[in-house]
């Protein structure tokens, strides 16, 4: 089986691409990053569904961004919003993403893979601008200019299963694909036991998702 390095936040869309790849045919290698995300039963739901969908290894990297904030998922200054707002919203963590396909990059070329999974989506998203795919083909393209591997003829490929999928495809594909989303975290402040606020807007896209999945939502709301 071909090795695969899988982003897993523990949240919908990153449960969705991991069963995805290993529907596909990959050993997965899950990675997460505890980047001190006041959301922190993510974290717990990262392990939970890494376990459930069969990766091999599960591996959290601490990182802490608080030391930078400039979020309202790493920043307990600033709340998180309750209200659609304009523009890029305060919950986007700066570089975030690039940091965590740095990571992801590093440990495909140790374990030899030439494939990397992310969950980004470019249809439902909140407006981030590290979800779309003009950021991913770039950061593919550097990839391949950066590794050994890739010099030596081992190149990579990002892989987005979902960026072009609506919030209700991808949680019909996931259903088929036998993902217990009752493991799931999405809430931006999920309780410690992972119970959803209901009011942010990751909360709203997800609970979105199934009304027009016609899926009942399992989530657990406070």
């Amino acid at each position: 089986m071909k090795k695969a390095v899988i982003l897993l936040s523990g949240g919908l869309d990153s449960a969705t691409a991991l069963a995805i790849a290993r529907h596909a045919g990959f050993d997965c290698y899950a990675l997460s990053l505890d980047y001190g995300q006041r959301h922190r039963a993510e974290l717990q739901a990262a392990d939970s569904v890494a376990k459930a969908l069969g990766a091999t290894t599960h591996r959290t990297i601490k990182l802490d961004l608080t030391v930078f904030g400039g979020s309202a998922l790493t920043d307990a200054s600033i709340s998180v919003p309750t209200i659609p707002g304009k523009g890029i919203p305060i919950t986007y963590v700066p570089a975030r993403n690039t940091i965590m396909l740095s990571l992801a990059l590093a440990w495909a070329e140790v374990l030899g893979s030439r494939d990397i999974f992310i969950g980004v989506n470019a249809v439902d998203y909140s407006g981030y601008p590290d979800c779309r795919p003009e950021y991913i083909s770039a950061y593919e393209k550097m990839a391949n200019l950066a590794t050994k591997a890739a010099i030596e003829g081992q190149s990579l490929k990002i892989h987005t299963p979902l960026i072009a999928l609506s919030k209700a495809d991808i949680i019909r594909q996931g259903i088929e694909l036998k993902v217990d989303y009752r493991q799931t975290v999405s809430c931006y402040q999920a309780d410690d036991a992972g119970a959803a606020c209901g009011i942010c807007d990751s909360c709203r896209l997800r609970r979105q998702g199934f009304v027009d999945a016609g899926i009942n939502d399992p989530t657990h709301y406070r």
